[in-house]
């Protein structure tokens, strides 16, 4: 990171200034020159200027003069994320809820999520839903049965769990044609997760919960529910496994299948057993080749168990989590690298922003859910772009993109990875992009997961590039920055 003593302006100042401002700096750590560039091997088809080694992680790595330096060391990270959760109204502290909440406070909090969109919903089949349909979803959210005062449960979430808009499993989608962007997926929450539970469904199936990034729908049978301190103090004493790879899985257990070859998510923190005796099998496996981890279960009562599984150590997960250094965030941006694109963690997958925060989180960095609340997020070092930037204050600030800054369009997020041979280059889960041919008109590209590409030559339009449309650029904040407390 660059030092903030040195410099004579703050990166939330104007763009035209901070971009005068980056510019004027001596080559320091995090901003020097890069090294010569690589062979990058042959050129390959269809996006523009795309080369073979540029789909590495190593390659642009190799021309950091400090790819090992790091950005923000753990008492850092930490001070980072309690400015976030101070300043960031989206960040929610589940154990500050009010032992009673009243009903219109309640009705508020679902309505704010479940409000019926205004334009059509088509079902999978293409067919546009029904009022029947709506009237038994709506009726489903249960509001006329609030209660003058709820007291929150508090629980544990089982298995990786989607997030909706209304209490029900149906699809819904803009139009006939399109069956991948289901308007009532919201995200999704992982085992472990915390939450506290405020209502549940007309039909018992859905519980409606206050996650510390999200409040919406999820499956009861996802969510057990126990005592506040022992929910709370999940995982609040180390030893830890944290997930390092896109995902993982426990063993296969026929003995206790909750907790039987789970998908657990990059970022996700577990405690480990450390006193287990070595003699003592788990769910009928010796664990010499794996380390035993506590998970939650859920009981038919729906009450939350603690029990033992075993996560082997080929998977790829880490003591702590990752220092944050450019080389090991290129790497673990890498290793979703063709994943299908998730709209709101469909498919076990996710979406623009669900990628750069479980990338973040892999090194202990908390973001916001959406990107609408991570560009605007002001416990970053934000860029924030009006229409009064034109395209050369723009151009400059893409120009000074430092590997892991955040860039954000309309609805999308994309991670700087480098600069070579006069582009910008970007990895980010996209549902679609589109350039300029050869013979001038616009590719249309079904990009549909997580793609490496030039940011400049990018369309969102025949006219407007993806710079054009840029909102904001999010850095985390240096630890000496005149901002921090």
């Amino acid at each position: 990171m660059f030092l903030a003593s040195r410099l004579t302006c703050r990166w939330q100042a104007p763009s035209l200034a901070l971009v005068l401002c980056l510019g004027s700096l001596p080559a320091l750590a995090g901003t020097a020159a890069p090294l010569p560039a690589p062979d990058p091997g042959p050129a390959l088809p269809y996006i523009v200027g795309l080369h073979e080694a540029y789909l590495t992680p190593q390659y642009w790595a190799a021309r950091l003069p400090d790819a090992d330096v790091p950005m923000l060391d753990r008492a850092q990270v930490d001070a980072q994320n309690a400015r976030m959760r101070r300043d960031d109204d989206h960040i929610q502290d589940i154990a500050r809820l009010p032992a009673a909440i009243s009903a219109a406070q309640l009705r508020a909090s679902i309505v704010a999520l479940s409000s019926w969109p205004a334009r059509p919903l088509h079902d999978s089949h293409g067919t546009l839903v029904s009022p029947a349909l709506r009237q038994d979803i709506e009726a489903n959210l249960a509001l006329d049965a609030l209660p003058a005062s709820t007291a929150p449960q508090y629980g544990l979430v089982v298995h990786r769990a989607a997030l909706r808009t209304f209490p029900t499993r149906q699809r819904v989608f803009s139009s006939s044609e399109g069956t991948d962007i289901d308007r009532f997926q919201e995200s999704a929450l992982f085992p472990g997760d915390k939450v506290a539970v405020v209502h549940r469904s007309a039909d018992g199936a859905w519980l409606f919960v206050h996650s510390d990034r999200y409040s919406a729908w999820i499956e009861a049978r996802y969510v057990a529910t126990g005592r506040k301190d022992t929910v709370l103090g999940y995982g609040a004493k180390g030893p830890y496994r944290v997930i390092t790879g896109a995902v993982a899985h426990t063993v296969f257990t026929p003995e206790e299948p909750r907790v039987s070859r789970l998908q657990l998510d990059m970022g996700v923190r577990l405690p480990v057993l450390a006193d287990w005796s070595p003699a003592q099998p788990v769910n009928g496996q010796q664990a010499h080749a794996s380390w035993v981890v506590q998970l939650p279960v859920r009981d038919e009562d729906g009450t939350l168990q603690l029990v033992p599984a075993l996560l082997p150590r080929s998977q790829d997960s880490s003591a702590d989590y990752l220092p944050l250094t450019p080389r090991l965030l290129l790497a673990q941006a890498y290793k979703f690298l063709g994943e299908r694109y998730g709209w709101g963690h469909d498919y076990d997958t996710r979406d623009c922003s669900g990628f750069v925060s479980e990338i973040y989180r892999s090194f202990g960095v908390l973001l916001p859910r959406n990107t609408s609340a991570q560009g605007i997020s002001p416990a970053l070092d934000r860029i924030a772009f009006t229409a009064k930037d034109d395209a050369a204050t723009r151009d400059r600030a893409v120009a000074a993109l430092r590997v892991g800054d955040l860039v954000y369009i309309p609805g999308h997020v994309m991670m700087a990875i480098g600069h070579v041979d006069g582009r910008t280059w970007v990895i980010h889960d996209t549902a679609g992009g589109s350039w300029k041919g050869p013979d001038g008109t616009r590719v249309q590209a079904h990009l549909n997961g997580v793609s490496v590409t030039p940011l400049e030559p990018m369309m969102a339009s025949d006219t407007l590039r993806y710079i054009d449309r840029i909102t904001n650029i999010q850095r985390l904040r240096p630890p000496t920055s005149p901002q921090s407390p």
